[in-house]
C-alpha cells in the first residue's frame, strides 16, 4: 500500500487561504522563486458564495496574473450593468464585464499558483499562529491525520470574511460582518437571452442593500440579495447575522421585481441557496503583526457600495507579495509591514468613497433620481461608467452634495 506523502513542515512564505487574494499572493511569490505553501481548509474545486460578477478591476488583476485568457474562455461576457430603481426605470452602464462562478474562477487561480511553483496543501484547517515571542513564525493546522505545524519566514493570512482565523491571530477588531449576502443558481432556459446584463435592483423592500440577477455560463443565472456596509447595524440595531433573514429579503426581491419572480418560480434551482458574510472598507482587522500580513476579505477588501471584492482581494494579495519581495532591499521586518500597510492606506480613500456611495443602498429613492437624470444626460451616464471603471469619484454623484448638484446638472 502506497504511503501518503508527508506534509511539509517549513517554507519561506506560508499563505493561508486559497481564494483570490491568497492564490494571487502565492502565484506572485512563487513566480519570483520563493518557496511558497498555499494552505486551504477545502479541496478544490469548491463552491464559494458570491455574485460571480467580474468587473474592470478584476479583469485588470487577471491580466496581470497571466490568467485572463483562461478565465475569458469560460466566462459569460456581459455588455453592461443595468441599474434599476424602485419605480422600475433603468439605465445601462457599459463596462468590461463578465460572469464566472467562483468555483471555476478560484480553481483557475489555484492551478495557476501551482504552475508557478506554489505547493497546495488541502484540506488543512488553520488553528493558530506559531509564535516566537510576539513574532509569527508559522501556523498550526488540523489535518486528516491530526495536528500539523508549519514554520515559515512569513505568513500571509487570506482566510476571507469569517473571523475565526483573525481572532486566533489576535488581529480581529470587529467580529460582526460589515455585510451579508445570499445567492442561488437557477436554470431557466426560457430566460436565456432575455437577461443579458448584470441587473442590480434597489427598492424600499430591500433597504440597506439590493437584489441582483447575473447571467452565468451554461444557461445559469446567479440570483441573490445582500446587505452591505454599516447598514446591517442600522437595519436591526444589533448587527448580528442571525437577526437578518436574507431569505425573506430574497422573497421580497421576487415580489417586487418580476424577472426575479419568474426566474425563481419557473426555473430549476441548482443546489442550495447559500449565504455568507462580507468584510468591507478595509476595516475590522489589523493589517499586520510581526511575521504576518493580512490580505483579501480578511482585511476588508470588499466595496460597501456594491459588495464586489474579487478584484480588490487579488490586488491586496499582490501588494502583500510585493512587500515581501521588497524585503531583500529593506533592513528589517518592520519595514515590510510598513510598506504593506502604506500600500493599503493608498487604497483606503477609494474604499471610503464607495462607502459614501453606499447611501443609495439605505435610501433607494437615490437610485430613482440617478436613473432619471442619467437617462437624460450622456455626461452622467459617462460618469457612471467611470465609477465602474474606477476612473470617477463615486462620492461626487452619490453623496448628499452630489445629489444636490444632480438635480440641476
Amino acid at each position: 500500500m502506497e504511503q501518503p506523502t508527508p506534509l511539509p513542515s517549513r517554507c519561506d512564505v506560508l499563505v493561508v487561504g486559497a481564494g483570490p487574494a491568497g492564490s494571487a499572493c502565492a502565484l506572485w511569490l512563487a513566480r519570483a522563486g520563493h518557496d511558497v505553501l498555499l494552505a486551504d481548509q477545502h479541496t478544490f474545486p469548491r463552491d464559494k458564495v458570491c455574485g460571480d460578477g467580474l468587473i474592470p478591476d478584476t479583469h485588470a488583476a487577471l491580466r496581470r496574473l497571466g490568467v485572463y485568457d483562461e478565465v475569458a474562455a469560460l466566462a459569460a461576457p456581459v455588455p453592461h450593468v443595468r441599474c434599476i430603481g424602485p419605480r422600475g426605470a433603468f439605465v445601462d452602464v457599459a463596462g468590461t464585464l463578465s460572469v464566472l462562478p467562483r468555483k471555476t474562477l478560484d480553481h483557475i487561480l489555484v492551478r495557476a499558483a501551482e504552475r508557478a511553483g506554489a505547493r497546495l496543501l488541502a484540506p488543512l484547517r488553520f488553528e493558530a499562529p506559531l509564535l516566537e515571542g510576539e513574532r509569527v513564525v508559522g501556523a498550526r493546522f488540523q489535518a486528516a491525520g491530526g495536528g500539523h505545524e508549519i514554520t515559515a519566514r512569513w505568513v500571509v493570512l487570506a482566510t476571507g470574511a469569517v473571523p475565526q482565523a483573525l481572532i486566533a491571530s489576535g488581529l480581529c477588531e470587529r467580529r460582526t460582518p460589515s455585510g451579508v449576502a445570499l445567492r442561488g443558481y437557477v436554470r431557466h432556459d426560457a430566460m436565456v437571452g432575455r437577461i443579458k446584463q448584470m441587473q442590480l435592483v434597489w427598492h424600499p423592500r430591500l433597504r440597506g442593500g439590493y437584489g441582483w440577477i447575473f447571467p452565468a455560463p451554461g444557461g445559469l443565472f446567479n440570483i441573490g440579495t445582500g446587505l452591505t456596509g454599516s447598514h446591517i447595524v442600522q437595519r436591526n440595531g444589533k448587527g448580528r447575522m442571525q437577526d437578518i433573514n436574507l431569505r425573506d429579503m430574497l422573497d421580497a426581491f421576487c415580489e417586487v421585481y418580476a424577472p426575479a419572480r419568474e426566474l425563481m418560480s419557473g426555473g430549476e434551482l441548482q443546489g442550495e441557496i447559500k449565504g455568507a458574510p462580507l468584510r468591507c472598507t478595509l476595516r475590522g482587522a489589523r493589517w499586520s503583526r510581526p511575521g504576518l500580513l493580512v490580505a483579501g476579505e480578511a482585511a476588508g477588501s470588499t466595496y460597501a457600495f456594491s459588495g464586489e471584492g474579487i478584484g480588490k482581494a487579488m490586488e491586496t494579495g499582490l501588494l502583500a507579495a510585493e512587500a515581501l519581495l521588497a524585503r531583500r532591499q529593506v533592513a528589517d521586518d518592520d519595514a515590510v509591514r510598513q510598506r504593506y500597510e502604506a500600500a493599503l492606506r493608498t487604497l483606503q480613500p477609494r474604499f471610503d468613497l464607495y462607502e459614501t456611495a453606499s447611501h443609495v443602498n439605505l435610501h433607494p429613492w437615490i437610485a430613482d433620481l440617478v436613473v432619471w437624470r442619467a437617462r437624460r444626460s450622456a455626461r452622467i451616464r459617462s460618469r457612471l461608467a467611470g465609477i465602474l471603471e474606477e476612473t470617477q469619484n463615486p462620492g461626487r454623484l452619490f453623496s448628499w452634495s452630489g445629489m444636490s448638484k444632480l438635480m440641476f446638472e
